[in-house]
């Protein structure tokens, strides 16, 4: 009973985590499924999308911190989306008064669910981190794992590199997370691997409510093939080396700040 009692406690705050993708898939539903007046359906989906945000920030379900990483990866997504329509890699058919270059400004809340269910599952489950490599390790490789997006298009694709260099370098860390009053601790490599897996799930459910198409779902829908999985676990790894960068950065502003506030009141 006791292990129930924990496996539902995560189900719940792992829900809770994915409000913000949630919303966007039964958005991308509601709207295929009923013609909305005024506007073109990208353009409702980028108004939803903004009002959402703004009552997540409103309502504390995400604090100004975190849309602060959350507009990072909105931002990053959207440069990652714009070079890949430009190359073909897949499209976005419909009209839209809000689409720049070929790409509606909505998708970029897409790459920004990512980051707000990172946010969010690391302030719920208390996430700790286990023998972190340094960030003269980090940061060079999820850098080289974004660039990597673009420059497999006129060079050789590295990403099998990559990804060994990735289980290199996080071969002894892991990730310590609280349910309830119980700590737990997952290899990092094998969080990487289900939350890439999940996404790519969730990919065929926007491909299928048509939030963008590839070239061979044209014609008619199919599923996404599965070597995008390690496209998309590439990028959990970059969107979780971001996160984590910039919650060590702040951990440790946070402990100085402290440490000179102490030094203050002693004197």
């Amino acid at each position: 009973m006791r292990a129930l009692k924990q496996l539902t406690f995560f189900g719940g705050e792992q829900a809770w985590s994915c409000i913000f993708p949630v919303v966007i898939f039964v958005s991308l539903a509601v709207t295929q499924m009923i013609s909305l007046p005024i506007l073109p359906r990208y353009d409702w989906l980028l108004i939803i999308f903004l009002l959402m945000q703004w009552w997540m920030v409103r309502s504390g379900l995400e604090t100004r911190d975190e849309l602060k990483v959350i507009t990072l990866f909105h931002l990053i997504g959207l440069a990652l989306e714009l070079f890949k329509v430009h190359m073909g890699s897949w499209s976005y058919p419909e009209a839209g008064y809000s689409k720049v270059f070929g790409v509606p400004l909505y998708s970029g809340f897409m790459y920004a669910s990512v980051a707000s269910y990172l946010c969010q599952a690391w302030r719920r489950l208390d996430v700790h981190l286990v023998k972190w490599p340094p960030l003269w390790l980090v940061v060079p490789l999820a850098s080289a794992i974004y660039l990597n997006f673009f420059t497999h298009h006129y060079w050789i694709d590295i990403r099998w590199w990559l990804s060994a260099l990735v289980i290199i370098v996080f071969w002894k860390s892991s990730v310590s997370y609280r349910i309830n009053d119980a700590r737990y601790r997952m290899p990092l490599a094998l969080s990487f691997v289900l939350i890439g897996f999940f996404i790519w799930i969730a990919e065929n459910i926007a491909t299928f409510f048509g939030a963008w198409e590839y070239p061979n779902q044209r014609e008619a829908w199919s599923l996404v093939h599965l070597g995008k999985v390690s496209s998309w676990l590439l990028l959990v790894i970059v969107s979780f080396l971001i996160v984590a960068t910039l919650k060590q950065v702040k951990g440790r502003n946070a402990i100085q700040i402290k440490a000179n506030q102490t030094l203050i009141d002693n004197d």
